[in-house]
């Protein structure tokens, strides 16, 4: 599976290919706004504020599938993240990301990699390569900010190619 392959809806409502980011790390996040991770949109805008002049691209997915902490529609959630965490990533329209109803993307993942990379709660992380390829993947209490985290994003940062 390549990340590239694989389009969203904007949360504005655009068509989003992925493939438009061709070459460039992505860092992937499913969020919601009613979360106890919810916070995390804070680091992970910084993350973006850091290193998207070297390439990265860090992308919201909302998703209401774990407590239904996203319930909002895609204007709410676009006004809530960037009045209370200044938001200006990209984020896509709210998306299943677990069972039938999941995205194409996260199926496919789980069939090349396996169950282990289901989302288990709202803010997990997903980490792909130039290439599109997944690298890592980070559960929800791992901070945007965690050194694991970075490290992995910087070590990729110097292969980006324009």
């Amino acid at each position: 599976m390549n990340a590239y392959e694989f389009y969203f809806k904007s949360i504005s409502g655009a068509t989003l290919p992925l493939s438009m980011y061709q070459g460039q790390p992505l860092l992937v996040v499913n969020t919601a706004s009613e979360c106890g991770f919810t916070p995390q949109y804070q680091k992970l805008q910084k993350i973006w504020n850091e290193y998207r002049g070297s390439g990265l691209v860090v992308i919201g997915i909302p998703s209401n599938d774990f407590g239904e902490q996203e319930p909002g529609d895609e204007d709410a959630i676009a006004d809530f993240c960037y009045e209370n965490y200044g938001v200006t990533f990209p984020m896509t329209a709210k998306y299943s990301v677990i069972g039938r109803e999941a995205h194409p993307m996260f199926h496919a993942m789980v069939e090349e990699f396996g169950s282990d990379l289901v989302p288990k709660w709202n803010f997990t992380k997903y980490f792909f390569d130039r290439r599109g390829q997944l690298l890592e993947s980070w559960p929800s209490n791992i901070e945007p900010d965690d050194p694991v985290i970075t490290h992995v994003i910087e070590r990729n940062l110097s292969s980006w190619v324009f």
